[in-house]
């Protein structure tokens, strides 16, 4: 169970901590005379206790149209409609080391969850941490190609886009042995390994078969609604039937590994990194029932049934590159990655093809305090000629059949404060160029000293075959209210 692997991390910090807090309270200072001669105890290893409770009404209009047509408040899911949560975050520091456990609480089923849990040690230029953590790789805002080490929970993304600064709340956390060497002024090299592959459900209710297999991947419900048609366990048991096979990513034939170099080169800023890991977009391959035509019962003109479905995680090999630099006032920020598949002909139906992923992005200030931040992501699949069919009951059946060779997203956001900063109203635009649909996303939010009010919407349109118009239903209007401590 991840919830218990969650667990064992958590406790090994926790203990980690309490003897450095400990070797804190005897004195490891050689040649501290004030400590020896007084017979006092060096100063206790500092905890800081931190986090925030917060509360949020979102509305679906689709919904409440329903509701209000039918005179009947059965068409409210009050599960998506009421978020209460909150989060404590522990942190502890000395010279040589820290460790951090950051807590989320939700009223679900499972009320404590961890965000993070990790012990990071240090050692003159070298730093040494393992633990459950986030960590971002590249220099876009969002969306970036390189930002490959964490997944992101596809159920929260607009939620937290709506009133959120970033997304980084829909970060999946994943255990990882991480280090870091600094070296001259501005190079640092990183290593990281990760021992498995951390995914997020792909369903939310057990009706699959009776069991509880689909919720071990997650510690609290989470809405239908915002699970991509075509990650959906539901919408894909619908449609073809059988039995669905998730795969178990938690042992080492899904570990994975990458190195990472930054530097600055004048005023620009460049990475380079290299990655091996599992793509995040998993391949739904279905399984038929083996066709025998000399069964009696055999009938030529109906298609095999179904035996299974399975959900595939290719491996692939990524190089990348970024930059970022000020110039002429612009903040430019750039990626370029590589990502190399095992399908290297372009003709495995099952595997998806080499792409080249990209990011280009810019923030500045352009007048009466009005900040522009605008970044354009998107892919090129290789070897497109080469894509099969999309019968799934065709031989040469290709899962990227049918779908654009380019997938390019422009995201744009205008923000603007008022009474001294307390007040800020912000807009973000979401355009999918190739799927042809949108997301408006505005908000109005108003700060004061620890409390945290907004009000915010989003709004898809556009192809409702695209990846944002496939929310079309989903409009909604939010309203929160958080404190921090």
């Amino acid at each position: 169970m991840v919830i218990v692997k969650k667990g064992i991390f958590v406790l090994i910090a926790g203990l980690v901590i309490n003897n450095f807090i400990y070797a804190q309270d005897f004195g490891f200072g050689f040649g501290d005379e004030d400590g020896i001669s007084s017979g006092k105890s060096a100063a206790a290893f500092p905890v800081s206790i931190g986090g925030n409770v917060s509360a949020a009404i979102i509305g679906y209009f689709d919904e409440m149209s329903d509701a209000a047509e039918n005179n009947d408040a059965k068409y409210i899911n009050t599960r998506d409609m009421f978020l209460f949560s909150g989060k404590l975050n522990f942190h502890a520091q000395s010279s040589f080391a820290e460790g951090v456990i950051n807590l989320k609480l939700v009223p679900a089923l499972v009320p404590v969850s961890i965000d993070e849990a990790y012990i990071r040690a240090f050692f003159g230029n070298f730093d040494f941490s393992a633990g459950l953590r986030k960590i971002t790789w590249g220099k876009a805002d969002q969306f970036g190609p390189l930002d490959v080490i964490n997944m992101l929970d596809s159920t929260k993304i607009f939620i937290e886009m709506a009133d959120n600064d970033n997304i980084n709340d829909a970060k999946l956390s994943t255990p990882v042995i991480h280090g870091s060497y600094r070296f001259g002024q501005f190079s640092k090299i990183e290593g990281i390994v990760l021992p498995s592959f951390e995914i997020v459900s792909m369903a939310v209710s057990s009706a699959l078969d009776g069991s509880n297999e689909y919720l071990s991947l997650v510690t609290a419900p989470v809405s239908e609604r915002w699970i991509p048609k075509q990650m959906n366990a539901l919408n894909v048991m619908l449609k073809y039937g059988g039995e669905l096979k998730m795969p178990d990513t938690s042992n080492l034939d899904y570990a994975q590994a990458g190195l990472r170099f930054t530097t600055t080169i004048g005023s620009a800023d460049i990475g380079l990194q290299y990655f091996y890991g599992r793509l995040f977009q998993p391949v739904v391959k279905t399984i038929f029932h083996p066709i025998d035509p000399t069964d009696p019962s055999f009938d030529p003109t109906m298609p095999p049934a179904v035996s299974h479905i399975e959900f595939i995680f290719n491996k692939y090999h990524q190089f990348g590159l970024d930059y970022a630099q000020v110039l002429a006032g612009f903040n430019i920020r750039a990626e370029v990655a590589a990502n190399i598949t095992e399908d290297l002909d372009g003709d495995d139906g099952f595997v998806y093809n080499p792409s080249i992923g990209w990011s280009l992005g810019f923030d500045r200030d352009l007048f009466l305090g009005i900040n522009l931040n605008l970044q354009a992501n998107g892919s090129v699949r290789l070897f497109d000629d080469k894509v099969g069919s999309d019968n799934p009951f065709a031989p040469d059946y290709d899962i990227e059949a049918g779908t654009s060779m380019t997938a390019t997203r422009l995201t744009g956001m205008l923000s603007k404060k008022f009474l001294r900063d307390e007040l800020e109203l912000r807009t973000a635009v979401v355009w999918g160029i190739d799927d042809k649909d949108y997301a408006i996303i505005p908000a109005l939010i108003w700060t004061k000293d620890d409390l945290r009010v907004a009000l915010s919407g989003g709004f898809f349109l556009g192809k409702p075959e695209g990846q944002l118009g496939q929310y079309k239903d989903n409009n909604f209007l939010k309203v929160s209210v958080a404190y921090l401590f």
